[in-house]
């Protein structure tokens, strides 16, 4: 709806995990390289985390489109399974396709034909294992005994298993700990770090849509962006997609912080500190800890430890200060009586305060 308005050729926040548009942070480099060698290596058992949202998937299927030829990999993004049901997906024609088989056994041999054949061909065999948090023990037990086709030198099968954070919880139970110690690689991917971050993300996949300018959401819309989203990518472009949708329908051409705001409130995204406030709305200023007599006692007092010429051997006058402080009240009062603008001109910065602070201690409780 809004392409040609903003001049873009598809849609560049799409929520599908396409890997033309990926965007590749330290962490998700560190992911890819892990899984490059770890497959080309033959390591045998590699788990990739990540927080809900973060791109794991979308490096996956990066990943797998970039296979060479000599790769054949079988993809699993559905764990909830039986044991029987996961030996029938992956050895069907579009995956290992091992041979008809009537039993677990029968099934457990072919795959080791098939597996040893390719390996003595030089070919690699992969198993992708997605929401791997989500496989049942039974199955992950499964995927272990898997694990023992091999060689004596390297691994015949590459099972990569890509979860949530929960996956590390799972692989932690104490009945699993024979194939936690399998795991030969491990890495997380993160949320995009900083605003910095996010801006780049926005603009690269801006770029990748087609973009003819990549300034259409302003620094201060990217900057709320990153703290309703966490960095989140998956976030971020449900975030932009919906802002762009609403900058359209509102003739918009930039997208300003309050189009972001208001999109946030509506998929209850919004920090908690902003929560409850109308769209556009300022912030309240911060609340005065000292009243307007005791800010000017503070400075009195440090008008009466100038007026001593910094002798500290000098006991302060209680007359002197009294009448510095009964003026400054009053001038202060009359300040904001007028509207509180010359008062925020006269207020002392921190080096001031800090002098009227060690002033006021200085007299103790005389």
């Amino acid at each position: 709806m809004y392409l040609e308005f903003y001049g873009l050729k598809e849609l560049p926040f799409a929520l599908t995990p396409d890997p033309r548009f990926i965007y590749f942070t330290p962490s998700h480099t560190e992911a890819m390289a892990n899984l490059h060698y770890g497959i080309e290596s033959g390591k045998g058992l590699i788990v990739v985390t990540g927080e809900v949202g973060t791109g794991k998937t979308t490096i996956l299927r990066w990943m797998m489109n970039r296979l060479d030829r000599t790769v054949l990999v079988a993809y699993l993004f559905n764990p909830r399974m039986t044991v029987n049901e996961f030996y029938q997906y992956i050895s069907s024609p579009k995956l290992l396709d091992v041979p008809r088989w009537e039993s677990k056994s029968e099934l457990l041999l072919r795959l080791g034909e098939v597996l040893d054949s390719r390996h003595s061909r030089g070919l690699r065999t992969v198993l992708v294992i997605d929401e791997a948090h989500g496989l049942s023990p039974s199955v992950l037990e499964e995927i272990r005994l898997m694990s023992n086709f091999e060689s004596d030198s390297a691994k015949q099968l590459q099972i990569v298993l890509t979860g949530q954070p929960e996956l590390r919880d799972v692989l932690n139970q104490p009945e699993l700990r024979q194939l936690k110690q399998r795991v030969a690689l491990r890495c997380e991917i993160k949320p995009l770090p900083d605003i910095g971050e996010t801006a780049r993300y926005i603009a690269s996949r801006l770029l990748a849509a087609g973009a003819e300018r990549t300034n259409i959401f302003t620094p201060a819309a990217v900057d709320l962006i990153f703290r309703c989203s966490e960095g989140i990518p998956r976030q971020i472009n449900n975030l932009c997609d919906n802002s762009l949708l609403a900058g359209f329908a509102a003739g918009a051409e930039t997208i300003g912080r309050d189009i972001v705001e208001e999109v946030a409130e509506t998929f209850d995204l919004l920090p908690n500190a902003q929560r409850g406030r109308q769209s556009g709305e300022e912030r309240a200023g911060a609340a005065r800890i000292f009243t307007a007599a005791g800010r000017s006692e503070l400075w009195a007092a440090e008008a009466g430890s100038a007026e001593r010429g910094g002798r500290p051997d000098e006991q302060p006058q209680p007359n002197v200060v009294g009448r510095a402080a009964q003026v400054s009240h009053e001038r202060e009062v009359e300040r904001e009586l007028e509207g509180g603008a010359s008062a925020a001109e006269a207020a002392p910065d921190a080096d001031e305060l800090g002098r009227a602070f060690r002033s006021w201690d200085s007299k103790g409780d005389s």
